[in-house]
């Protein structure tokens, strides 16, 4: 009876939300005050979130304030391949040992951004590919960022937001990277995987520096997310 009740109770609540979305016009019913207020037209730009330091809880407000948003696969695992040598895939695939069986675990990392100074990193786990990384865009879009651009090196004279300010530095575990300004036309002098970010994130000129474990992917990019992220807390 107590589980027939409470079916029956998550059954209106669905029927409610269902009511409340044709209401409205809306693929999502916001559970947030910050959801709440961007639906009513209180806040319209996502840089009045970040300046007034609030945390996004639901993914949807990232797709409304920031449609064109881009998203991309970083290769943090690797096939199997002869001796250890086998390619880079964005899949990581680790096991469990039950009584049942071997219980396989995806894990994959993916970036998004717009090319305009918002960048994002999620990690998403789930016993297959898909939910993975749904799972994964989702976390990245609640760690979206906003990032500082600028053009601060010696031998570039234009006012062009094409590279960073000034030179950072990043860490993860042990991995370390420096970002340095480079002039215009220089391109992404970077990690593959790095390269994505910074792209992601509308940087096209800039020197690069890393060192430590870094095949680590993860690591790796946490450790660039971490020097773009610096370039806001020094502005």
């Amino acid at each position: 009876m107590y589980r027939q009740r409470k079916e029956m109770g998550e059954e209106k609540k669905r029927e409610i939300e269902k009511r409340k979305r044709e209401e409205q016009g809306l693929k999502w019913v916001p559970k947030t005050q910050l959801g709440k207020d961007i639906v009513a037209g209180k806040v319209k730009d996502v840089e009045e979130i970040f300046s007034n330091n609030q945390k996004i809880f639901e993914s949807e407000i990232v797709d409304l304030l920031l449609p064109n948003l881009e998203s991309d696969l970083i290769n943090i695992g690797q096939a199997k391949g002869k001796f250890g040598g086998g390619k880079r895939r964005p899949w990581r695939q680790t096991q469990k040992k039950t009584a049942e069986g071997n219980v396989p675990t995806f894990s994959c990392l993916v970036v998004v951004g717009d090319k305009n100074g918002h960048v994002g990193l999620g990690l998403g786990r789930a016993k297959e590919t898909i939910p993975a990384k749904e799972k994964a865009i989702k976390q990245a879009k609640l760690n979206i960022l906003s990032i500082k651009r600028g053009c601060g090196s010696f031998n570039c004279t234009c006012s062009e937001k094409h590279s960073i300010p000034f030179q950072v530095k990043g860490k993860c575990g042990s991995v370390r990277v420096t970002l340095i300004p480079a002039p215009k036309g220089t391109g992404l002098a970077a990690d593959d995987d790095c390269k994505k970010i910074l792209r992601l994130a509308g940087i096209k000129d800039v020197y690069s520096r890393s060192s430590g474990q870094t095949r680590t992917k993860i690591n790796m990019a946490r450790a660039c997310i971490d020097a773009l992220q610096k370039l806001d807390k020094f502005v």
